[in-house]
Order: structure tokens, then sequence, then C-alpha cells
């Protein structure tokens, strides 16, 4: 059974930062590529970063709003993918999910429940 767990989120002044994580379980993690997506009230969802399954030629992807603040990396050995939020801002609230897509589909095929972040002073 596929399973994608999102922990990490919470309340943050603007400025501060958050680590949040996605555990996986149920496939071959190092074979997906994985990405962070965030959704606002009222709002679409967007594509906050996204990470390849390779090693060594990993290759990245960053929302333009989100770039220089934001990194997303991998523990492939955990089986979990996490995004560094650094100097956040008000408009970053919104509930963070991490979705995971195998090597012969161009979308995700499976999503976490969703971690809320709230920036606030």
């Amino acid at each position: 059974q596929v399973q994608l767990v999102e922990s990490g989120g919470g309340l943050v002044q603007p400025g501060g930062s958050l680590r949040l994580a996605c555990t996986a379980s149920g496939f071959t993690f190092s074979s997906y590529a994985m990405s962070w997506y965030r959704q606002a009230p009222g709002k679409e969802r967007e594509l906050v970063a996204a990470i390849n399954p390779f090693g060594s030629n990993t290759n990245y992807a960053y929302a333009d709003s989100v770039k220089g603040r934001f990194t997303i990396s991998r523990d492939n050995a955990k089986n979990t993918v996490y995004l560094q939020m650094n100097s956040l801002k008000p408009e970053d609230t919104a509930v963070y999910s991490c979705c995971a897509r195998p090597p012969y589909l161009t979308h995700c095929s499976s999503w976490g429940q969703g971690t809320q972040v709230t920036v606030s002073s």
C-alpha cells in the first residue's frame, strides 16, 4: 500500500524557517520523482519544488516565487523527501503536500494528506 506522510508544518513568523518532511512507503522510493505542491485558500494548487530520482545527476525545479528561499532534497535510504523553507513570507501560507511520480508517468500517482504552513506575526 502506497503511503506518503508529511510532517513539519506549523505556525511561523515572517522571516522564519520550517523544514517539511514526507516519508514514503509501499513503493520503490528511489525510482520515483518527488514533488511538493501547495494550495492556499481560494487558490489553485501550485508546484513548489520537484526532484528527480537520480543521485549523482539530481535535477531540481522550483517555482519562481520560492527560488533562493526553498530547497528540496531527498534521502533515499530513509525514503524521505524534504522541503527546507527559509525567509518565509505570509504568502507562503498554504497546505503543503508531497506527491510521487513513477518513471512511466508524467503526473503524480500518489499524494500525501498535506500539512498546514501558516506564516503570520
